[in-house]
């Protein structure tokens, strides 16, 4: 989908817009006076979904301090044990603003992920590794190639595109589905030489990952994937 065209208001799936994928950090409030720091995943100009450690209830009001965007309000339409989906109420001058915030943000991931592609990519000594959630959850995982800004990982789990993750010590974001597992942005450019002992296995977790040869990963078509609400 084209940035520029995420954005355009549709009826046929009863949205009055599209949403696009998103990384950016904020927190939240809740109406009794709770707050949470957030990661926001996927938004428009009518809604955002966020992932936190405190919940709404749903029909809840919640004021989303998002970084680069600023505050919103909005009411939760959407509860999952890990955050929740909400309608952002706001002007139409407000939602404009916010189009063209998104259309930018959009622009600028896509640009990113291209650039992924121009840095050489190399299989470790020893793949195995672990992968942390926001949560603080571990799963074991196999790197099945890796470069200065990214790596290829079989995992057992699909987790949302978008979504921040520890790989070994590595801090990344989750850029897309393969067959086996995930393609992963490490959040800056590491250093080649320290790159093995940075994304190797940190814990001591029992369990075996199968690694899958990269040539039978790389001859997978990549499935982009977007967190949406129904």
């Amino acid at each position: 989908m084209a940035a520029s065209t995420a954005l355009q208001r549709h009826g046929s799936e009863g949205r009055r817009f599209h949403r696009v994928r998103v990384n950016l950090f904020g927190s939240y409030m809740l109406p009794d006076g709770q707050e949470s720091r957030c990661q926001i995943i996927d938004m428009s100009p009518g809604g955002i979904a966020v992932t936190g450690l405190v919940t709404a209830a749903a029909r809840e009001r919640v004021v989303v301090y998002a970084d680069q965007l600023g505050r919103l309000e909005g009411t939760a339409v959407r509860v999952r044990p890990d955050g929740f989906a909400a309608t952002i109420s706001a002007s139409p001058k407000k939602r404009d603003k916010l189009a063209t915030q998104l259309t930018w943000l959009a622009n600028r991931d896509l640009l990113r992920e291209e650039d992924l592609r121009r840095h050489e990519r190399r299989v470790p000594n020893n793949p195995r590794s672990t992968l942390t959630m926001p949560n603080g959850t571990r799963l074991p995982c196999a790197i099945i190639d890796m470069s200065p800004s990214g790596a290829a990982i079989a995992c057992a789990r699909k987790l949302p595109v978008g979504i921040l993750v520890t790989v070994g010590r590595i801090q990344s974001r989750v850029m897309r589905h393969i067959d086996v597992g995930l393609v992963v942005e490490f959040t800056r450019l590491r250093d080649p030489s320290l790159l093995e002992d940075a994304i190797a296995d940190p814990y001591d977790i029992n369990g075996s990952v199968q690694v899958t040869p990269p040539a039978l990963v790389g001859a997978a078509a990549p499935a982009r994937g977007v967190m949406t609400w129904s």
